[in-house]
């Protein structure tokens, strides 16, 4: 699939923290891509097994029901594979190990674009301090690009003894809602969107979530000229800067 004439994508890593997180903010693109026969594999970071405030839930109950919920999303939206890191919701942070575990990733799809969670985003207008697991995974997401996943003395044991190449992508994606620089038009495949939505049946029972989906990417598509659209801050890791006159 060429994205702008320039950039030709045939393997898409999608790297988040927990279930529900790309079906919220990522899933349309998703969903437009594979059905442009992309091949996406989602990477999830932690267990999700904090996400719920019922006294009788369990961490081990609940990550096995929403690990089950994450699969039909992907289901749904025609990912290829869904791969479970195993952290602990809720306690992540960019260290050594994560970042062996997202670079060994890196290596063993050797995606054309990942799409992950902007590490800058600390809050979102007046309403939404972000979870710091999405800060950690978009900051292990960086440090894969370099020098974790694209240098061979780092980690030598994913080549040496796993036989993992070096990899760089083409491209970052980083998910937006307020500062993209690109907006993808998912307007066709929105309501796949929603269908993926709700698999996260024990998350969004509340039917406010899909209003403030919908307000979402209705809004960013208006100002792009779409019905519905999604946002990224897209980084070329394929292109050199332009020397200077």
């Amino acid at each position: 699939m060429k994205f702008y004439d320039q950039l030709e994508i045939e393997r898409e890593l999608v790297v988040y923290a927990h279930p529900d997180d790309a079906e919220f903010g990522m899933a349309g693109t998703v969903a437009k891509w594979t059905k442009a026969g992309v091949e996406v594999t989602y990477c999830m970071v932690t267990n999700g097994a904090s996400g719920s405030q019922d006294e009788t839930m369990t961490r081990e109950k609940l990550r096995d029901v929403r690990l089950a919920e994450q699969r039909e999303a992907a289901r749904i939206l025609g990912v290829k594979d869904v791969v479970f890191l195993g952290h602990e919701d809720g306690y992540l942070y960019p260290t050594l190990e994560v970042r062996k575990d997202v670079a060994r990733q890196v290596r063993v799809h050797r995606p054309d674009a990942i799409l992950t969670m902007d590490p800058t985003t600390r809050y979102a207008g007046d309403f939404y301090v972000n979870h710091p697991d999405h800060i950690a995974t978009g900051e292990v997401v960086l440090r894969s690009i370099n020098p974790d996943a694209s240098t061979r003395q780092m980690f030598p044991e994913l080549w040496k003894d796993e036989r993992l190449e070096p990899h760089k992508p083409k491209a970052l994606f980083l998910q937006s809602f307020e500062r993209g620089d690109v907006v993808v038009d998912v307007s066709d495949v929105f309501e796949t969107k929603l269908r993926a939505v709700r698999a996260h049946r024990s998350q969004f029972d509340d039917p406010t979530v899909e209003q403030l989906i919908r307000g979402f990417a209705k809004q960013i598509g208006k100002d792009a000229g779409y019905s519905y659209g999604e946002s990224w801050r897209l980084i070329r890791l394929d292109q050199r800067p332009p020397l200077e006159q």
